[in-house]
This record gives C-alpha cells, structure tokens and sequence, in this order.
C-alpha cells in the first residue's frame, strides 16, 4: 500500500523537472499515465549512455513504472483525448515553456473548469511571469541565473557548473510539495488549484541563507577556497593517499584530539584552534597542515582514526563507490528490482515512511506502449482509435 494509492496523475513533461516529480508520486502509490509526442517522445529518449550504447539513463531514471501514451496535443483528437483523461485524474504536470498550453488550449482555466479537482502543476526555468518567462532553459539556465554557479566557484575562480542536474532535481522537490499541499488542501476545500515552481526560484529558495547574508550586508560573501563563504569554520577537502576526504570539524573542543592526530600534539593548546570560529590567517596555517599530514595515509585508515576521535568528515566518493556500497541498498537509496532483462539496480526514492512504504518501478515504458489499453479504459472504442490513427494524433 502507497500513500498515493487512489490517486492518478498525468505526466506530459519531458527530460527531469517534471518527470522526476510525477516519478516521485509513482513511487508513492500514484498511477502515472506519461503522455508523449509521436515519433519522438520526451527528450530525454534521445539522450543514450553513449553513441554505442542507445540507452537512455534521464529517461530511465525519471520513467519507471509509469505508462507512455502517445498524443499530439495541438491536433484536435489529441486535445479531446486530453480532456477526457483530465475529467478523472487528480493530478497533470508539465514543464513546457510558459503559454505553450494556453496555445493548445490546455490552460488551467480551461482543464480546471472540466475538472474543479485538478490540481494543476507547472515548471518553468524562468517563473511563471515576467520578459524571461517566455524564455527556453534547462537546468544549467537554472544554475547559471539562480546564483549556484556564481556561487561554486574556488578562490574567486570562474563559475562552476555542478556535475548534477541539481536545479532541475531541486524543482522537482519543490514541485512535489506544492502538489501534496494542493491534494492536502483539496481534501478540505473539495477544489484543486494551480502549483508553479521554476528552476531559478528553486535555486534561489536552495541558497536562501547564504543569499539572505547578501541582502542583510548588501555585498555578496566571498568564497574561501573549498569552505563555506561565512562559515568560517574547518571546512576543507583535503587529498590522503587513496583519495579525498572532506573536514567539517576538528577544532574547538575536540581540537587536542585532532592535534595529535595531526602530529602536533604541540597545538594541542593553542586557543586560535580551540574555537570553532577561525580566523582567516588561523585557518590558512590549519590548512597547510592538514595538506602536509593527510597524503601519508589512505582513507581506510584516517576514516579509522578520524571516527575514533570524533571527528566530522565525509569521504569524497564517486559514482562506482557508492553504487558498490551495500549499506545504499539497506537504506534504500538504491534498490535492486526485477527488470523485464532480469535483475537491476535502481535508484530509490530517499524517503521512508513506515506504513506506505515507496516502492520504485523496475521498468521506463517503450514510447507509446500503453496508447491503445489507456484510451480504451477512458471509454475509446477501437473505431474511435482507428479514427485518432488516421487524423494523426499518435502513431
């Protein structure tokens, strides 16, 4: 049992914000009809693993357990098939570029008057409103004009784009929790309601506080090397013999610990380190020590020393280590599921709720796979099928 379990929804966005969201429902117990262009489909088909390998790891990972039917909305047969899947469903997604189904004739005025329960929900890059919400983005727009690549940069370097599609991820989340809230809000006003997330608002939303430093100061922080910009606390990656390992703490009061792990027992009592907030000249000497003592051990051996002595840190893992690390899958961040070419490894939803437990899908449809059984279940007839067929509404 999910704790979605009654409800339905209709996913026609593409590549990650919107389809990771109606993923996330899925995971909960929804039922997930994704809705796809002819001959096309969502983007993210044409993304593969590589040119010889036509794998599509975006669709995969945002796809499972959903069902693909294929429908062009801006023919009329695909606008009247939408309509009557909306007069049943609780939730629609998209992320189209902000008017295009208002084009369509799509709107939320007009699905929301054939369903007042729909809860209606968009993301853009941009916002909803505005020159720029007009504008096409993807994830890295999100990251470029929310501030994140601003903000990533080292030692006042150039911008950083992160290795994720982590605006796209954050409004996906975002998306997820105005959905939820318009269902909870439902279920006591009987109404659905219009939800709008956008990846530069999540971005924004991601950094309030370090953005909320530049609107109490009026100036933007300053990076310090690979540390926090007014945190001013240990917050180093420094490289051992095997690897890197990120620091979080070590001084205050568990600094004579850390001293003698350091080998300099000498510091031990040296007030500079036995505050958690450092100085700027205070930490630039901390650091050179620590640059010049972790390469002498390997990271089993200061994760070791380092757990012992109470020490913060993160060990700075690529995707191959974590994938191989059986303590993902006992905690459900990645999960093993019977796949239609046998056994795989997926990743899980990181949320776990004891009576609804999430359970993610094994399988991404192939592109309009479930056309034909989901009109029928809408009450189409295979006349009325054959007829869409042939106006060219799915292929």
């Amino acid at each position: 049992m999910g704790a979605l379990d009654d409800y339905s929804v209709l996913d026609l966005s593409i590549l990650v914000q919107g389809p990771q969201a109606a993923a996330t429902l899925h995971d909960m117990g929804a039922s997930v009809i994704k809705i796809e262009l002819p001959g096309m489909g969502d983007l993210a088909r044409v993304i593969p693993v590589s040119p010889d390998d036509p794998r599509n790891p975006y669709y995969e990972a945002c796809n499972r357990g959903k069902r693909s039917v294929t429908l062009d909305l801006r023919t009329p047969g695909g606008k009247r098939a939408l309509e009557r899947f909306v007069e049943t469903t609780d939730v629609l997604i998209h992320n189209f570029v902000p008017g295009t189904m208002e084009a369509w004739g799509l709107s939320y005025e007009h699905l929301s008057a054939i369903n007042p329960r729909l809860v209606y929900a968009t993301g853009s890059t941009f916002g909803p409103v505005g020159p720029k919400s007009i504008r096409e983005g993807a994830d890295s727009s999100g990251q470029a004009e929310g501030g994140l690549m601003w903000a990533t940069r080292i030692d006042g370097g150039p911008p950083v784009m992160n290795g994720a599609v982590i605006s796209d991820h954050v409004g996906c989340q975002n998306m997820v929790t105005g959905i939820l809230a318009a269902l909870l809000h439902r279920t006591e006003t009987g109404l659905g309601q219009r939800v709008d997330v956008s990846l530069v608002g999540g971005m924004i939303y991601a950094q309030a506080s370090e953005m909320t430093y530049t609107l109490l100061t009026g100036r933007n922080p300053e990076r310090i090397d690979s540390g926090h910009a007014f945190v001013p606390t240990l917050l180093h990656t420094v490289e051992a013999a095997d690897g890197w390992i990120h620091l979080l703490s070590g001084t205050g009061p568990g600094w004579p610990e850390f001293a003698k792990l350091l080998d300099r027992p000498d510091l031990a009592d040296d007030e500079r380190f036995l505050a958690l907030i450092l100085s700027s000249e205070a930490r630039a000497e901390l650091v050179a020590i620590i640059d010049d003592v972790f390469p002498s051990r390997t990271l089993d051996e200061w994760e070791a020393v380092l757990t012992g002595a109470g020490v913060r840190y993160g060990l700075v893992r690529d995707y191959e280590t974590i994938a191989a690390d059986e303590t993902m899958y006992d905690n459900g961040y990645l999960q093993r599921v019977e796949h239609t070419d046998g056994e795989r490894a997926v990743i899980g939803t990181p949320i776990r709720m004891s009576a609804t437990p999430l359970q993610p899908g094994a399988v991404a449809p192939e592109l309009g796979q479930h056309t034909e059984e989901v009109l029928l279940e809408h009450g189409y007839t295979w006349d009325d099928i054959t007829a869409l067929r042939e106006e060219g509404v799915f292929g």
